[in-house]
């Protein structure tokens, strides 16, 4: 048991940290190579809070874990907006003013419903599967189109212009790309062995292993930034980061296992896990709107957020 703790640990460690260091030489060398800002902060840098998922998602689909790399996607879309935002938003309230904003919140309602068709029959496939990037990388090329095309000042095309890293030499930025093309599968391999040494000595499923320790493991990046954005009064930045990693996961991310290994899934992720997606994100929305032009998530809305999280986890290991 200790080894798989100390296997769990040492792999989030190394997924974190490789995945930030890969983001960094992949945004530099992309900046050296003349590269526009916007486009570089749009797809590497945005990707980057995604990547431990990714790598996860393929690890365990690649050890026929299909219903792990599933668990980890509908997990980690639950823990960010609940536990995530649920703490951030307990350090004070989050505005919401970015036009970004209100075109993306809706866009991670509607790619979660479509990813829900796909897995209300008990099934992801390997067609259901390339649809899901197809929309990832429609998505990725609308919002680079709108990022050319809209002239109006946007707070987070600018962020995501000012984490470009500046002045990095070549070398040094391929190195930091080689390093972590090495660490995130090596660190993504570890984690997962962790994880399901841990469940099996609870008799946990694969679902619930990707449900709760792999997710909240991997949504640790996302809290380190949202708080970061909320301290920097920045807060488009921790909202904006949350929208976009559950975007990412739900069209890029939830792929993986259709792709790799497609097939069937448990049922309670099609049923009570996907479901607590939908009603999740919805929330989300619903509660921004009703505070009317503040546009906030309140104090209170961060406590009801995080209890609920917390009785979510309750359920999945109750039933």
């Amino acid at each position: 048991m200790l080894f798989n703790i100390f296997m769990l640990i040492a792999g989030l460690g190394a997924l974190v940290w490789s995945a930030d260091k890969f983001v960094y030489g992949a945004a530099a060398f992309a900046r050296n190579l003349g590269l526009p800002p916007m486009l570089i902060g749009l797809t590497i840098v945005a990707m980057g809070s995604s990547a431990p998922e990714m790598f996860v998602a393929a690890t365990a689909s690649m050890e026929g874990m299909t219903d792990t790399a599933i668990g980890n996607v509908l997990g980690s879309n639950v823990a960010n907006i609940t536990l995530i935002l649920g703490i951030t938003a307990l350090l004070g309230a989050i505005s919401v003013s970015s036009q970004t904003l209100k075109r993306e919140i809706p866009m991670m309602l509607v790619a979660t419903a479509i990813a829900g068709y796909f897995l209300h029959d008990g099934q992801l496939t390997r067609l259901e599967g390339g649809l899901l990037l197809v929309l990832f990388f429609m998505l990725m090329g609308y919002l680079i189109w709108h990022a050319v095309t809209n002239k109006q000042k946007d707070t987070l095309a600018e962020e995501a212009d000012n984490e470009i890293p500046k002045d990095v030499p070549t070398l040094n930025a391929i190195f930091w790309v080689v390093v972590g093309m090495i660490l995130l599968p090596l660190s993504a391999d570890w984690m997962v062995q962790g994880a399901v040494g841990i469940a099996k000595a609870f008799q946990l499923s694969d679902l619930v292993i990707g449900l709760t320790i792999i997710a909240v493991g991997t949504s640790l990046p996302e809290l380190a930034a949202c708080v970061a954005g909320v301290l920097k009064k920045e807060d488009d930045l921790a909202i904006g980061n949350i929208v976009g990693s559950n975007l990412f996961n739900i069209l890029a991310v939830l792929a993986i296992p259709g792709l790799i290994a497609p097939g069937a899934i448990d049922a309670a992720a099609s049923t009570r896990d996907f479901y607590m997606v939908m009603a999740t994100s919805t929330a989300l929305a619903v509660l921004i709107l009703l505070t009317g032009k503040q546009r906030q998530l309140k104090r209170w809305h961060g406590g009801v957020l995080l209890l609920t999280f917390i009785a979510y986890q309750a359920v999945i290991f109750l039933s």
